[in-house]
């Protein structure tokens, strides 16, 4: 119980970059922070199902299931994609703009149209 407790925490801290910072590059890190809660409690539940993984004893009888582990290592490698577009779509917008805040973006896009 007190792991799911732990991982909403996390998943709470990752919302409140979101929602609380103007600043793109915090929105993305609160974005990654989501992403890690989300996979932390993915891994928690599979690990429930079973306790040994069937490497060196065929006969074992209670198998971890490996489809969502396989999923959340796809799921991190997404991720890592996804932030990098991110930050590199940040860092043109802050060559066109010159600042990483979004009212200062969006005013000065407006501007230019």
């Amino acid at each position: 119980m007190i792991e799911r407790t732990l991982i909403f925490l996390i998943f709470l801290v990752g919302f409140w970059a979101i929602i609380a910072n103007k600043h793109i590059i915090k929105k993305i890190f609160g974005l990654n922070i989501i992403n890690a809660a989300v996979v932390l409690l993915f891994i928690l539940e599979g690990s429930r199902i079973g306790t040994q993984a069937p490497l060196l004893d065929m006969q074992v009888t209670n198998i971890v299931d490996p489809i969502p582990q396989a999923l959340m290592l796809t799921a991190i490698v997404i991720s890592v994609c996804v932030s990098a577009l991110a930050l590199a779509l940040s860092v043109r917008l802050f060559k066109a703009t010159g600042s990483f805040d979004i009212d200062v973006i969006q005013e000065r896009l407006s501007h230019e149209q």
